[in-house]
């Protein structure tokens, strides 16, 4: 069963101010829990257009959201490829590139991809070296894991897991390949304990987590696709129009900030104004609030992963 307990799912899509009539997009479809709200608020000719990679993710939204197919668009697509997707979906252009009125990114991994199996996502079961979402690409964590230099795997560790003992775990993985390849995640689980000091082991989280995390990351390439991503939806956003993103991981939620400040306005606001109400100066973007939104303690207790959620949301001037 496809199961996905969605994060801030009132908040983003409050954020998102849903028109009945407007054209939304979630780049992240997963469980659709954020779609099936917006699509809920639509009427036609409003319309949702929900994108993902990843065919089992597609299947189990498509009979979800299956009360609101006069209004709901599905796409296999990533995200990277957002502008190309929302043209072959026929959205209206407006100098030269495809306009909506919202869109959200959601960048949690579902927790149905993350527990099952034979994805290679997790380090609670043992299965093939994965980790693909798409799983028409190449590039896998087994590929990673006994091809890359040693180098470059704690620079993964370091970099996207922030792994305090990369250099380490990276010289295991190295010395136990060079005997036989590395074909499950139960032997590369061992391997990071190893790289571990006995008593960090003991406290704090699964050994293996920042690791897996990282591993994942470099997989799907997801900060890099994240970027573009982004950078496409604010040329795709119409003016009075929002971007919601809610991240998961500190690196997720630097680029976003990055690239919203380098687009907001001036602005003259107190600083303990919530909402921009000035007008700023002449950038395209204003946050709406400016800080980050946060999971109520509610939501904490129901939904442990959501601990680490940030939302961000952003309006075209």
């Amino acid at each position: 069963m496809f199961h996905h307990i969605t994060v801030l799912k009132e908040e983003a899509v409050d954020g998102l101010r849903v028109r009945p009539d407007g054209i939304y997009v979630d780049c992240t479809l997963g469980g659709a829990g954020h779609s099936e709200l917006i699509a809920s608020k639509l009427r036609p000719p409003g319309r949702l257009i929900g994108l993902d990679q990843d065919e089992t993710a597609l299947t189990h939204a498509r009979e979800r959201l299956r009360p609101y197919e006069d209004v709901v668009t599905l796409v296999r697509s990533n995200f990277r490829n957002l502008t190309e997707a929302l043209r072959e979906a026929g959205v209206p252009e407006i100098d030269g590139a495809p306009r909506v009125d919202g869109i959200l990114f959601d960048l949690g991994v579902s927790s149905p991809q993350l527990d099952e199996a034979d994805r290679g996502f997790s380090y609670q079961h043992d299965a093939e070296l994965d980790m693909r979402m798409d799983r028409s690409q190449r590039l896998t964590a087994k590929e990673i894991v006994n091809e890359w230099d040693e180098r470059e795997i704690a620079e993964i560790l370091r970099d996207y897991g922030e792994e305090k003992f990369a250099r380490k775990i990276a010289r295991q993985i190295v010395q136990a390949r060079a005997k036989a390849p590395i074909e499950k995640t139960g032997e590369l689980v061992e391997l990071i304990k190893a790289g571990i000091p006995a008593a960090t082991r003991r406290t704090g989280p699964h050994p293996a987590k920042r690791s897996f995390q990282a591993l994942r990351i470099a997989v799907n390439d997801e900060l890099g696709v994240f970027e573009d991503a982004l950078k496409q939806a604010i040329e795709c956003v119409k003016p009075g129009g929002r971007i919601a993103v809610i991240t998961f991981h500190s690196l997720e939620d630097r680029i976003c900030k990055t690239i919203f400040q380098k687009e907001v306005a001036s602005c003259s606001c107190p600083p303990d104004f919530p909402v921009c109400v000035c007008g700023g100066g002449d950038g395209r973007l204003r946050l709406t609030p400016r800080k980050a939104i946060l999971p109520s303690e509610a939501e904490l207790e129901a939904n442990n992963r959501a601990r680490s959620a940030k939302l961000r949301i952003a309006e075209r001037i």
